[in-house]
């Protein structure tokens, strides 16, 4: 896919004439058509749903437009998972995917009824929440083609195989009743051909 920008230099500077610099310019029709045919590329999986990264673009007025296509809220902090509320996305709304998680963020996305780490977790809300998903790593190279595009073996976060098993094992007889699988295998990755291969590992 040839990427180009959605904008040109002419454009740019009649703009900067109204809107000095630093700005954000964000493609609105662009981000509609992305996302529709996201959702038609999965249309066939009833279950299916995007959950975009809030750390990405923390802008709720983004953030509620692609929420106009179904999508949820991915979030790994205190003030995400703020954010989130604070535009309505609750509940399965939103996804909690943090990592080195504090204590009152566990609480606070429980509040919001939310997901993800066993005894801690547990400890922290007092209870395991029916719906919860669990970090994937595979560890090894991860590689497109031949390229290695990161190293998840050395990554500090997520769960091999067999403790993955393990984990699902646990939660469920502490009450989980869904169960979801989180995977980031590499880092500021922009070829197409991540997805599928992630989708394999």
């Amino acid at each position: 896919m040839k990427k180009e920008p959605f904008v040109t230099k002419a454009q740019l500077d009649e703009i900067i004439k109204t809107y000095p610099t630093p700005f954000h310019l964000y493609d609105e029709k662009g981000m509609r058509e992305n996302m529709k045919a996201l959702k038609e590329a999965f249309s066939w999986n009833k279950g299916y749903r995007e959950y975009f990264a809030v750390k990405a673009t923390p802008n709720p007025f983004l953030i509620n437009i692609l929420r106009e296509y179904g999508c949820g809220c991915d979030c790994s902090s205190y003030t995400e998972l703020m954010l989130s509320d604070a535009i309505g996305a609750t509940g399965e709304d939103i996804m909690f995917s943090s990592n080195d998680t504090p204590a009152e963020e566990f609480v606070l996305a429980d509040k919001l009824n939310d997901i993800t780490h066993i005894d801690f977790l547990e400890k922290a809300i007092g209870h395991i929440p029916e719906t919860i998903s669990c970090r994937y790593n595979p560890g090894g190279m991860f590689k497109i083609s031949n390229d290695i595009m990161d190293n998840p073996g050395d990554a500090k976060y997520g769960m091999t195989t067999e403790q993955l098993f393990e984990a699902f094992k646990i939660l469920k007889a502490k009450g989980a009743k869904e169960f979801g699988i989180h995977a980031f295998l590499a880092s500021n990755t922009v070829t197409n051909d991540y997805y599928p291969v992630l989708a394999k590992t």
